[in-house]
């Protein structure tokens, strides 16, 4: 044996440990990619049916906007009356204020008079009261300085 067949033997071996080494993740690889394939047998096996139920959903929807679109209607026509109650109830409104202020200014006119009567009596009869007692005041000091002056001319 050369050194040629040595080393064609060695590199045989060594391409063979490649083979064996490169052989385990491509076993694994394979399992894979069989585990991939049948995830996608079993999504398109389940879409079908979702497929089939979102197009029942989708024809249901559309019957419910439908209804939706008739309610709105009716919705539509009861606000049309609703403006025209509401139009009538700020008319009515508006008569009942001018009334009230009818009615305040025929009635607040004789109260004003009694109330602004009320306070002027309450002003003088407090007036009165102070001057009664500012008369007793002066009337009093001015006692005590005649006492002291007659206690002085005394007393001299």
């Amino acid at each position: 044996m050369s050194a040629g067949e040595v080393a064609g033997l060695v590199a045989a071996g060594a391409f063979l440990m490649l083979v064996l080494v490169l052989a385990v993740p491509i076993l694994r690889l394979r399992h894979t990619v069989d585990a991939a394939t049948r995830a996608i047998t079993d999504l398109n096996e389940g879409t079908a049916p979702l497929l089939d139920n979102a197009k029942v959903t989708i024809e249901n929807v559309n019957t419910a906007l439908g209804q939706v679109h008739t309610t709105i209607d009716g919705v539509n026509l009861q606000l049309v009356k609703l403006d025209t109650m509401t139009g009538h109830i700020q008319s009515v409104t508006a008569n009942v204020a001018n009334l009230t202020t009818v009615v305040a200014a025929a009635a607040s006119n004789p109260l004003v008079k009694v109330a602004a009567f009320g306070y002027g009596v309450r002003k003088a009869a407090a007036a009165r009261r102070h001057a009664d007692e500012d008369r007793e005041v002066r009337a009093t000091l001015k006692q005590r300085r005649k006492d002291a002056r007659v206690s002085r001319r005394a007393g001299r």
